[in-house]
């Protein structure tokens, strides 16, 4: 009496393996751009298979296996399409320069704009109504004065005041300079 695990092999080795070469030659024909990977497509699909076969019968195994290998050289496909990276066999040949701020110039402008954002809530309430409509909104002087209900020369003070004393806030704080540059 055979084993469970025997029959398994047997009929992989009499239904899958004697596949390959016209599977491999079946994926090379149609998913050129798959190349290398080709390998990797027969290695999985075999593994699929084989377990697909472990928990319930396969009518037809060329079948299966061609529908698992089509399915995933497909996915290799897409994968390579919206990746489009082009492998690189030496990166210390590259002539990199990078332009982007560091890692540590990036929390120090974010620490920066976060104290900014206190010393504009620690502004009085009508300061900083002004601040954030002209400053932040960028809205015109004469805007402000009529949605606050005061006088472009009150939105002018205010202003005044609320740039002082951001600046004051920040100063102590260590900041003197908002953006570098």
């Amino acid at each position: 009496m055979d084993s469970p695990q025997s029959d398994q092999t047997r009929w992989f080795a009499e239904e899958v393996q004697p596949h390959e070469a016209s599977l491999r030659a079946y994926l090379r024909a149609s998913f050129p751009s798959v190349g290398a990977d080709i390998d990797d497509v027969v290695q999985t699909s075999y593994l699929r298979i084989w377990r697909k076969r472990a928990a319930e019968p396969i009518r037809s195994a060329k079948a299966f296996l061609f529908t698992i290998a089509r399915h995933l050289a497909l996915d290799a496909v897409r994968r390579e399409h919206r990746s489009p990276i082009e492998h690189v066999g030496e990166l210390a040949g590259l002539n990199v320069i990078d332009e982007q701020a560091s890692v540590s110039d990036y929390v120090s402008r974010t620490e920066r704009i976060q104290l900014l954002v206190e010393a504009i809530d620690a502004l009085p309430p009508r300061c900083r109504e002004v601040m954030i409509l002209r400053k932040l909104k960028f809205l015109p002087q004469r805007e402000v004065a009529v949605r606050l209900n005061i006088s472009e020369s009150g939105v002018e003070i205010q202003l005044t005041r609320g740039l002082a004393r951001c600046r004051e806030y920040l100063r102590r704080r260590g900041v003197t300079a908002l953006f570098r540059h």
